[in-house]
């Protein structure tokens, strides 16, 4: 009798165990729950619709090494050919002339920019982005694309920007 009594015992305990206890099931693939967020939506502040590379600034002279420059009313062909040559070997790469590419068109920018500031850009692009407001804008504009910085002496960039005056 003491037998039955310890089977009995043993099944009702393993009832208990197996009727007892709330199992999830997991279901195949994958559940997203998200909560209901009670901010209000940003509204976007209307600004300036002119694209940077169309803004005239015939003040700014930028940021780097040139802080006056010279310029006489008639083209110098010889430095305008050679600025070409520069312009063809390192700048054709993300500038197009008539059109916006990786970089604006330099066509025209002479009316925009002085002189100083187009210098300055060639010479100093990182510098320009990092204070000067106008290129901030222009890096903005052209999808964060900076410009990169080619290396060319001042000479090579005053030539270029004589070849611009060309344009």
């Amino acid at each position: 009798m003491r037998i039955i009594v310890k089977n009995s015992v043993f099944f009702f305990m393993l009832l208990l165990l197996s009727c007892g206890g709330k199992e999830e099931k997991k279901k195949e693939g994958f559940e997203v729950q998200r909560q209901k967020t009670t901010e209000q939506p940003v509204k976007a502040v209307e600004t300036n619709t002119q694209k940077a590379s169309e803004k005239v600034d015939l003040t700014n002279k930028g940021v780097g090494p040139i802080k006056s420059i010279t310029i006489s009313d008639d083209i110098d062909q010889t430095l305008a050919e050679e600025g070409k040559a520069v312009y063809d070997q390192m700048c054709l790469a993300c500038h197009r002339i008539g059109k916006k590419f990786i970089g604006p068109a330099p066509n025209g920018i002479l009316e925009r920019r002085t002189p100083e500031w187009v210098m300055n850009m060639i010479l100093n692009p990182e510098g320009m982005v990092k204070e000067d407001p106008l290129a901030k804008e222009l890096l903005l504009e052209f999808n964060g694309s900076p410009m990169a910085n080619q290396g060319l002496t001042e000479e090579q960039a005053r030539a270029v920007l004589e070849y611009f005056r060309t344009l």
